[in-house]
């Protein structure tokens, strides 16, 4: 048996903890009964004995002190009776004290002053206990004796003994209620947390189908539900790092072997006349350009991940910051017949952030509006916001990215109309460079799409007055 389980600690516990509770609580309830039955019996030989010596005062002679002793002989009271002087002048059912002996000269001090007396004797020979209560006899202020009654011990013994069991029976019974009241509990507690860590476990060797039952709506119901984003989160992410390298392998191939098969045709000297010589270098250049850009995008994420990156960080004005990104992609938009259209307020307040990185935001912003929009405009506005922020928007009248698609857009390697990748180009890296860009630099950046009329990125920049 694993001695770690949670069960056992568990259930430990609980049990523990209700042993801690359930032995005071008997010894409570022990000590309350046993001090509820003496003052009970005490009560009612006080009253017993207060009751005798009234009867006595009435008539203070031999005669009725004889009828008590007759009358608790018939009642079964175990009682004495004795004089001003304390000498025992009768006695009932009282085998031990005998008539002519005399009580403490304290006691008869007492009783002589109007004061009952509550004590306990044990018998000589059997060494029983008795509870006693004394009571003067007085009558017109004169003292005649007192009147002792006594009850024993043992008999209330004998009742406690029997609330006793009956205590220690109830607590039995309530332990074992409570043991599988615990262990049913235990388990209830712990079968999700098991079934977690086997979940977690089947995950860690790579099974992300693994899932665990959020059936509840408590802190247990949460970790389990986190689990299974987890696990969602982990596939995904394992899915997207699979058709990337795919994807990557291929846009690596491309270039590689354009450049390999052109270099050779120059060397081999292959090519027909010098203009064809011209359009192979031309080639050349352009992939290698394609190849180091696609090296630079893996490299500055991977940087950027790692926590390396470096920000020069100072007040700048993004609408110069925009300007020269549109300069650098106004060739491309021309090519494909967009216009590039540019709404900036004026007096635009300055933005504390790093003036090239800002530009590499705008740039892949641009580039990837151009790359899906077939015809139609590309719309830049810059205008101040409230709570000292600027406010950047790039709209375009592209394709749109499915609705689908929106919660991951920004994640690395994700790329959208992936059957259509290839004429789309990219690597899926531009928009998670830019997202984390803008969170390097305390911005925030969102996306909202329709699809077949466009795509709008809104990116917040901490700014000043």
């Amino acid at each position: 048996m694993n001695l770690n389980r949670i069960v056992l600690k568990l259930g430990g516990t609980i049990i523990l903890l209700f042993v801690i509770v359930l032995l005071p609580l008997g010894f409570v309830i022990h000590k309350i009964f046993t001090g509820f039955y003496y003052n009970k019996v005490q009560e009612e030989i006080g009253q017993l004995s207060t009751r005798f010596a009234q009867i006595i005062a009435t008539s203070p002679n031999a005669m009725t002190v004889n009828m008590v002793g007759m009358m608790s002989e018939f009642s079964g009271v175990n009682l004495f009776i004795t004089d001003e002087q304390g000498k025992v002048v009768s006695s009932s059912s009282v085998s031990w004290v005998q008539e002519g002996t005399f009580v403490p000269q304290e006691e008869v001090a007492a009783l002589a002053q109007g004061n009952s007396i509550r004590k306990e004797l044990i018998a000589p020979a059997s060494g029983e206990r008795f509870l006693v209560s004394a009571h003067p006899i007085r009558s017109e202020d004169r003292f005649y004796g007192g009147v002792y009654v006594l009850s024993s011990v043992e008999a209330i013994h004998q009742s406690l003994k029997k609330i006793t069991n009956l205590i220690v029976l109830s607590g039995v019974g309530a332990f074992f209620l409570a043991l599988g009241f615990t262990i049913v509990l235990s388990r209830k507690l712990s079968e999700p947390l098991i079934q977690m860590e086997r979940a977690a476990r089947r995950i860690a060797r790579g099974d992300l189908e693994a899932r665990v039952n959020a059936a509840s709506g408590d802190e247990i119901g949460s970790l389990a539900r986190a689990i299974n984003d987890l696990a969602v989160d982990l596939k995904r992410y394992r899915d997207s790092r699979s058709e990337f390298f795919a994807n990557i392998s291929h846009e690596l191939r491309t270039p590689v072997t354009y450049l390999e098969g052109y270099a050779k045709v120059l060397k081999q000297g292959l090519y027909a006349s010098e203009e064809e010589r011209e359009q192979i270098l031309d080639i050349i250049v352009q992939e290698s350009a394609r190849l180091k850009q696609l090296i630079q995008d893996v490299f500055e994420l991977a940087k950027m991940e790692e926590g390396k990156i470096n920000l020069q960080m100072e007040w700048i004005d993004l609408s110069e910051a925009m300007e020269n990104s549109v300069r650098n992609v106004s060739l491309k938009a021309k090519e494909k017949n967009l216009e590039i259209r540019v709404i900036c307020e004026e007096q635009l307040n300055l933005v504390y952030a790093d003036g090239l990185r800002t530009e590499q935001i705008f740039l892949n912003l641009l580039d990837n509006a151009i790359r899906y929009t077939e015809q139609g405009t590309i719309t830049i506005s810059l205008r101040n916001l409230e709570g000292q922020k600027v406010l950047v928007v790039v709209e375009d009248t592209g394709i749109g990215i499915p609705e689908q698609d929106l919660p991951y857009i920004f994640e690395r390697f994700y790329r959208v109309e992936k059957s259509r990748s290839r004429e789309y180009g990219g690597t899926g890296l531009g928009l998670a460079i830019a997202k984390k860009l803008m969170e390097l630099q305390g911005g925030t950046i969102r996306v909202t799409s329709v699809g077949g009329k466009g795509t709008r990125f809104e990116l917040e920049f901490r700014s000043v007055d």
